[in-house]
């Protein structure tokens, strides 16, 4: 009894309408620790295929992109944020390339954090730059970004002893 009704458990669970038992094997030690496995098939063929066939479909809505459209894209989403939520979104999308953004791309999300009124997230930007760079390329980047930094008085977390 108690192994139909977990074979009518898991065939509900994994979205089998009908199945049938084929096999179960049971392993019983103790009258009250034995264990049940069961073998369900599906009721008939077509339904096997559809969950042997049933695969993930990824998007390729953007495909093989350049370094510029890249920038592009995320510059153009950087100057249209409307809130903070928005703005944490594309940045965590923007830094979970292989890549690191331009500064042209940096600066934007700089002035975004800026118009949504978000001083910590500026300070993380300067973090998470520094985390995809190495020290020399670090140092070049702010060297570019040092006018933008002074602009909006955004400090790195270093600078603030952090």
């Amino acid at each position: 009894m108690y192994a139909l009704r977990t074979a009518a458990n898991v065939s509900r669970v994994a979205g089998v309408a009908s199945a049938r038992i084929v096999s179960a094997v049971s392993d019983t030690r103790t009258p009250y620790t034995g264990t049940t496995r069961l073998l369900i098939m599906p009721a008939n063929h077509a339904m096997l295929t559809s969950m042997l066939a049933a695969r993930r479909a990824y998007s390729s809505a953007h495909g093989d992109e350049s370094y510029e459209e890249f920038n592009r894209r995320y510059t153009a989403a950087f100057e249209s944020v409307p809130d903070l939520f928005e703005l944490q979104r594309n940045l965590d999308n923007c830094f979970a390339y292989d890549l690191v953004p331009s500064a042209e791309t940096i600066t934007a999300a700089l002035h975004a954090c800026r118009r949504v009124n978000d001083f910590p997230t500026a300070v993380r930007i300067f973090d998470a730059l520094k985390e995809k760079t190495n020290e020399q390329q670090y140092k070049e980047y702010m060297a570019i970004l040092e006018p933008v930094k002074e602009q909006l008085g955004v400090p790195t977390s270093q600078e603030l002893g952090l």
